[in-house]
C-alpha cells in the first residue's frame, strides 16, 4: 500500500510538472476526451495498457496517470466509505413512485460521493476503493421472485417502473449535460437475465428464455434507459445466458447492447465474473484456459474487469488469441471515461471538486432522507381505521427490529451520523412516559420482519428460512408469528411494522393485526418516518413495487425464468395478499371516468376526505387477443398531491411505447394495430380499476 501511495504522489507531481510545460495532446483539456484518449493510447506500452483494464488501476507516473479504483457503490447513498447520508434501500425508494424525488436523492448521493473522492485525493489513507467517481448503481434487474436476496437493491418487479426509476437515478448521479466534466458515472447492472439464486450465481445458466421475455421483461429497462440518456457504464452479470457467460456473450454485449441500442459507454464485469470463465468450481466455460477466457471477454466488449484475471491479457496477445488493437478498443472507452470525469486533470481545474465538503451528511441531506423514508412507507392494512393512533395512548414497542439500527440500513450502505430506530422515533413522538409493556398497552406496535443480516448477496450464513442470502420461504419467521399470535389471543390491538427488502407472506398477520405498515429498510431517518405515519403527522403514500403473495404455494420454481409460469403481477393468475401498486392512505380518493384526448389519458381524481394526501394514479394496458401476453402491464403513472375536498386533473401520455409488445414477425418491441383495454386506478387489483377500450389502427 505504501508503494501504491508513493506512485500516486509521484504521478501527481509528474502531472503538475508536465502541465507546466507545453501540454501534449492528452494533457490538453481543450480537446475532446476521445482525442485525448487516442493520443495517450499511442504512448502506452502493452503492459501499461493491460494494467489500466482492471478495477484497481495503478499509477503510471511518466504520463501523470494517478492510481484509480473503479469500484465504488451508491445504491442508496454513498456506500462503504464511512460517513454518508443513508437513504431507504432501493426497493423502498421504488415504493415512493416519485421520480423527481429519486433524482434529488441521487443528486445528493453524487455530491457526497464526489466529496469522498476529493477527501481521498487530499489525504490518501487506506484504500481508494469506494472513493471513486464510477459508482456501480443502479441495479435494474427485475425482481422476478420474492425469494431473491438481492431484490432489495432493485426497483421492483415491473420493467416499466424499473426503467422510469432507473432513469431518474442515472440523471441524478451523472449531473447536468451542460458542464465540461461529468459529476459521476452511473452503471446499469447486472446485464442480464439475472435474479438469483445467489448460491449458484457463478454456475447458473439462464436457458431457453423466450424472445418475448427478453424484450418485455429482462432487457426492457436496459434498452429503455440507454435510449434515453447517455449512461456511461453497464455491468455484465456472473451467470451464463444461453450457455455463454454474460461477460462473454456475443448476443448480449454486441448484438443487443452495441448494435441494436447503440451503446457507446464501457462495460465492466461483476467482481470475479471473469474468474468464473476458467476457474474450478464455477461455470468453467473455458476451464483452465485463462488466456482464452480473457480474450473472449475483451473481444465481446467487456472493457474493464473487476478482479485480476485480465493480467492474462499479456499471454492472450503473445499467444495470438487477441490483438493489441482489440485491447486498444476497450482501453479507449476507459480513458474517455476518466477524461470525462476530470479524474486525469489537476483536481482544482474540475468544478465538481470545489463542492463544499461540509455538505457531507449535512442537515439538508438528512431532511431529504426523511422525506424519502416517509414516501417509501406502504400502509398495507388499516382495519377499523386504527391508524392514525392518538398520541395520548399507551403503546408497547416490541419486536426484533424495534431498536435495531443495522436493520434500518439495508445492504451496500454508508454509515450515518445518527440512525433513528423505530423505538426512538415513536418515543420521541409520544414521550417516554407513554411507552409501556404489552400487558399495560392500549396498542402493541410490533416491529418485526427480517433484516439485511439474513437476506442479501451470496451470504455465508444460512439461518432457518434462508439459503446464502436468498429466502427458502416468504413466511414470517416462526418465533415472530407465534409471538404475534399470542398477543392476539390476549385480545391486544396490534399494529405490525414489517421490515424486509422483499414481499412477505403475512396472511395470518392480516387476521391478527389491525394494521400493517411495510417499512422496507428505511434508512437513517426511518424511525422518525414510521412514527410520523403511525401517529398521523404524515399521510402514507407509498405503493408496492412488488406483489405480496399469500404463501409459498403461490410461487413458481425459483430457478424458472419463464415469466408465463406465473412470475410477478403481470403473469400471476392467483389472488395476491396485496397487489402490485397497492397502498392505503388516510385520505379517500375517487376517480372519474377517463377519456383519451390528444394523445393522453385524461381523468379527474377527487380527495373526498378532510386530509390532504398523495395518490399514485396507475395506468395498465392489455391488448385484446394477446393470449400469451401478460394479464396487465404498467404503462404509465402519475404521483399527485390532492388537497382536502379538492380534485385534480391527471394526464398520462399515450404513445407508441404505451402499446408496445414483442412482435414475433419483426422480432422487435413495437406497437401494432388492434384493440386495447386501458385500466386505471390506485393499484393493479382489477377490482379497484376502471377501464375503457380503444382501437388503434396505426402508430
Amino acid at each position: 500500500m505504501q508503494s501504491s501511495r508513493l506512485l500516486s504522489l509521484l504521478a501527481g507531481m509528474a502531472l503538475c510538472s508536465v502541465l507546466a510545460a507545453q501540454p501534449l495532446p492528452y494533457q490538453n483539456a481543450g480537446l475532446s476526451p476521445e482525442q485525448r484518449a487516442d493520443d495517450l493510447i499511442g504512448r502506452l506500452s502493452l503492459e501499461q495498457k493491460v494494467s489500466l483494464m482492471m478495477n484497481a488501476s495503478p499509477a503510471i507516473p511518466e504520463f501523470g496517470i494517478r492510481e484509480y479504483n473503479w469500484w465504488s457503490e451508491a445504491l442508496h447513498g454513498a456506500a462503504r466509505a464511512g460517513l454518508a447520508t443513508v437513504f431507504p434501500q432501493a426497493i423502498g425508494m421504488a415504493a415512493s413512485w416519485d421520480e423527481a424525488l429519486l433524482q434529488e436523492v441521487f443528486d445528493i448521493t453524487s455530491t457526497e460521493q464526489r466529496i469522498k473522492f476529493i477527501q481521498y485525493r487530499k489525504d490518501p489513507k487506506g484504500s481508494p476503493q469506494y472513493h471513486g467517481l464510477t459508482v456501480w448503481t443502479p441495479n435494474i434487474n427485475i425482481f422476478r421472485d420474492p425469494r431473491w436476496g438481492r431484490g432489495q437493491e432493485t426497483y421492483g418487479e415491473d420493467p416499466f417502473l424499473t426503467a422510469r426509476m432507473g432513469y431518474a437515478v442515472v440523471r441524478g448521479l451523472q449531473g447536468p449535460d451542460s458542464t465540461q466534466y461529468d459529476k459521476l458515472h452511473a452503471c446499469l447492472k447486472h446485464y442480464a437475465v439475472h435474479s438469483g439464486p445467489e448460491g449458484t450465481r457463478h454456475q447458473f445458466n439462464a436457458r431457453d428464455i423466450s424472445w418475448r421475455d427478453l424484450a418485455e421483461t429482462y432487457l426492457y429497462a436496459f434498452g429503455n434507459i440507454i435510449s434515453r440518456i447517455d449512461v456511461q457504464e453497464v455491468m455484465c452479470a456472473y451467470n451464463r445466458f444461453e450457455d455463454e457467460p454474460c461477460c462473454g456473450s456475443d448476443q448480449l454485449l454486441i448484438q443487443f447492447l452495441r448494435e441494436k441500442w447503440g451503446y457507446k459507454g464501457l462495460v465492466v464485469s461483476d467482481c470475479g465474473a471473469i474468474d468464473d470463465f476458467w476457474r474450478e468450481g464455477r461455470h468453467g466455460t473455458y476451464l483452465g484456459e485463462p488466456a482464452t477466457a480473457v480474450a473472449r471477454a475483451v473481444r465481446t466488449g467487456t472493457d474493464l474487469e473487476c478482479g485480476n484475471s485480465y493480467r492474462h491479457l499479456l499471454d492472450a496477445v503473445k499467444e495470438g488469441k487477441l490483438s493489441e488493437a482489440e485491447i486498444d478498443v476497450s482501453l479507449r472507452r476507459l480513458l474517455v471515461a476518466r477524461f470525462r470525469l476530470g479524474e486525469m486533470d489537476p483536481d482544482d481545474s474540475v468544478e465538481w471538486n470545489r463542492i463544499d465538503e461540509a455538505l457531507l451528511a449535512c442537515d439538508a441531506h438528512r431532511a431529504k432522507a426523511l422525506q424519502m423514508a416517509r414516501e417509501s412507507l406502504v400502509l398495507l392494512q388499516n382495519r377499523n381505521g386504527i391508524l392514525p393512533l392518538r398520541k395520548d395512548i399507551k403503546v408497547a414497542v416490541i419486536g426484533p427490529n424495534a431498536a435495531d439500527s443495522v436493520a434500518m440500513w439495508g445492504n451496500y450502505n454508508g454509515f450515518p451520523a445518527r440512525t433513528v430506530t423505530a423505538l426512538e422515533g415513536i418515543t420521541a413522538k409520544v414521550g417516554a412516559d407513554r411507552i409501556t409493556s404489552p400487558g399495560d398497552a392500549d396498542v402493541v406496535i410490533y416491529v418485526g420482519g427480517i433484516s439485511p443480516r439474513m437476506e442479501g448477496e451470496e451470504m455465508r450464513n444460512s439461518p432457518e428460512g434462508f439459503n446464502r442470502g436468498d429466502r427458502t420461504t416468504i413466511e414470517l419467521p416462526r418465533a415472530q408469528r407465534d409471538e404475534v399470535a399470542g398477543l392476539s389471543a390476549q385480545g391486544k390491538r396490534i399494529v405490525f411494522v414489517n421490515f424486509s427488502g422483499s414481499a412477505m407472506g403475512l396472511l395470518p398477520e392480516t387476521e391478527r393485526c389491525e394494521a400493517i405498515l411495510q417499512a422496507w429498510y428505511p434508512g437513517e431517518a426511518g424511525g422518525t418516518a414510521i412514527a410520523d405515519v403511525l401517529f398521523g403527522d404524515c399521510n402514507p403514500s407509498g405503493r408496492l413495487p412488488v406483489t405480496f403473495y399469500r404463501s409459498d404455494t403461490d410461487l413458481p420454481d425459483f430457478e424458472d425464468y419463464d415469466m408465463a409460469s406465473g412470475h410477478t403481477y403481470r403473469y400471476f393468475q392467483g389472488d395476491p395478499l396485496f397487489a402490485f401498486g397497492h397502498g392505503l392512505s388516510y385520505s379517500r380518493f375517487s376517480y372519474s371516468r377517463a377519456r383519451v384526448w390528444r394523445g393522453e389519458l385524461v381523468l379527474k381524481v377527487r380527495n373526498r376526505s378532510r386530509i390532504a394526501g398523495d395518490e399514485v394514479v396507475q395506468l395498465y394496458v392489455r391488448k385484446h387477443g394477446d393470449e400469451d401476453g401478460p394479464r396487465l402491464s404498467l404503462r404509465g403513472f402519475k404521483r399527485v398531491h390532492i388537497p382536502a375536498r379538492k380534485s385534480v386533473t391527471v394526464r398520462i401520455p399515450l404513445d407508441g411505447q404505451t402499446f408496445a409488445a414483442y412482435d414475433e414477425a419483426s422480432g422487435e418491441l413495437r406497437a401494432t394495430p388492434g384493440r386495447f383495454s386501458l385500466y386505471y386506478g390506485p393499484s393493479s387489483d382489477l377490482d379497484e380499476l376502471k377501464h375503457l377500450n380503444i382501437s388503434k389502427r396505426s402508430f
